[in-house]
C-alpha cells in the first residue's frame, strides 16, 4: 500500500511539473513558485507535499524545449545571450557577470537577460545610462544570502532591442559571495563575459 501511494505521489509530482514547465515555457511565468500553483491549481492537486522541487521544475523544463521548442529555443538561446555580450562590453566598468536561465541554459521566448554588476557607489549607475540615453526603471531586489539572511540591492531594468535586462547591483565586497539560486539554494553561478562567448560559440 505504502509502495502504491509513493508510486502515486510520484505522478502527482510529475504531473505538476511538466504542466509548470508548459506554463513557464509558454506563457512567460517566471516564479517557480507561481508555476507550480498555477500548475497544481489547474490540474485539481490539492496536496501540497506532493509539490515538485524548484530543480524537478527546472528539469522539466529542459525536456519540454526539448520536445517542443528543440529548434526556436536554442536560437532563441543563442540571441539572449548575444544581447547579454553586448551589454556585458558596454557596462565593463561594473565588471558585469551574467546569471539566471539564461547563464543556465533554460531560457525561453519570454526571459530577460540577468546581470550582476558590482560598485561602491550604485546611484551613479543611473547617470551612466542617462550618459547612454538608455531609459530604464529603477527599483530594489530582495536576494538571499544564506538560509536565513536577504538583503535589498538597488535594481535596474531597460530593454535592448526587444530583450528585457534585469541589473542587480552589488557593492564590490560582494563579488565573491553569490547570493543563492531560487532553483536549487545554492550560490548563483556568475559567468564573466569571455565565459558567456564561449557558451554561445
Amino acid at each position: 500500500m505504502a509502495r502504491k501511494s509513493h508510486r502515486v505521489d510520484t505522478n502527482m509530482r510529475q504531473r505538476i511539473s511538466q504542466e509548470a514547465a508548459r506554463l513557464i515555457s509558454e506563457h512567460g511565468i517566471k516564479d517557480f513558485l507561481m508555476a507550480k500553483q498555477k500548475a497544481a491549481n489547474s490540474l485539481g492537486i490539492i496536496d501540497k507535499h506532493v509539490m515538485p522541487s524548484n530543480v524537478d521544475i527546472e528539469q522539466a523544463l529542459l525536456e519540454y524545449q526539448r520536445l517542443f521548442h528543440a529548434e526556436s529555443q536554442p536560437q532563441r538561446l543563442k540571441a539572449l545571450r548575444q544581447t547579454a555580450i553586448k551589454a556585458m562590453h558596454l557596462l565593463e566598468r561594473y565588471e558585469p557577470r551574467l546569471v539566471g536561465s539564461v547563464q543556465r541554459g533554460t531560457a525561453g521566448e519570454y526571459s530577460d537577460v540577468n546581470l550582476h554588476l558590482f560598485s561602491d557607489t550604485p546611484e551613479l549607475f543611473g547617470q551612466f545610462l542617462n550618459e547612454h540615453t538608455i531609459p530604464y526603471e529603477q527599483s530594489e531586489k530582495r536576494l538571499r544570502l544564506t538560509k536565513d539572511k536577504y538583503e535589498f540591492y538597488p535594481s535596474y531594468s531597460f530593454i535592448a532591442g526587444d530583450v528585457p535586462i534585469d541589473i542587480v547591483v552589488f557593492p564590490i565586497s560582494s563579488q565573491r559571495q553569490a547570493p543563492l539560486s531560487p532553483v536549487d539554494g545554492k550560490p548563483m553561478k556568475r559567468d564573466d563575459v569571455t565565459k558567456v562567448e564561449s557558451l554561445n560559440l
